[in-house]
């Protein structure tokens, strides 16, 4: 059974945090659908990705090619119908209880200056700790990241 992770950014990129949870989610064996609504910003954040440290590549693809069962992280918009551990939704992207029980984590991202986001990532707290997912709410406010809440 998963458990919903909540990162509230204020003080990263989305980038910047990716570039720090990726390689954690790899390394726990977990394959990683970065699941957004908008192609063309996961076209951008495809781009953000490449032009990451050579030390720290991510392999990575944008869903709909024949490579898709390969690859480590996939973006796509909606759910890829790939196995994952790990779905990383961004941009306010829904994810249901069912995805959250079926999954190892669940990365909720959101942007702390985006008030439409913030109400977003709120709803989406309760609606899954409502239905009795596990869920933890991470806050990068004082420079570091801390838990605040778990349910």
């Amino acid at each position: 059974m998963g458990a919903a992770y909540f990162y509230h950014l204020t003080q990263s990129t989305l980038d910047t945090a990716l570039h720090k949870l990726l390689p954690r989610a790899l390394g726990a064996g977990w394959k990683v659908e970065i699941r957004g609504t908008d192609l063309d910003r996961l076209k951008q954040l495809d781009g953000r990705l490449w032009e990451g440290p050579v030390d720290g590549f991510l392999a990575h693809g944008i869903a709909g090619q024949d490579s898709d069962p390969y690859q480590p992280i996939l973006l796509s918009v909606g759910s890829s119908g790939q196995p994952c551990g790990c779905i990383m939704t961004i941009d306010g992207t829904d994810i249901s209880a069912e995805e959250v029980n079926a999954s190892d984590r669940v990365c909720v991202m959101f942007d702390g200056s985006d008030d439409r986001a913030l109400m977003q990532a709120r709803v989406q707290w309760k609606t899954l700790t409502d239905a009795g997912c596990s869920a933890q709410y991470w806050s990068e406010a004082s420079g570091i990241w801390e838990k605040k809440a778990e349910k």
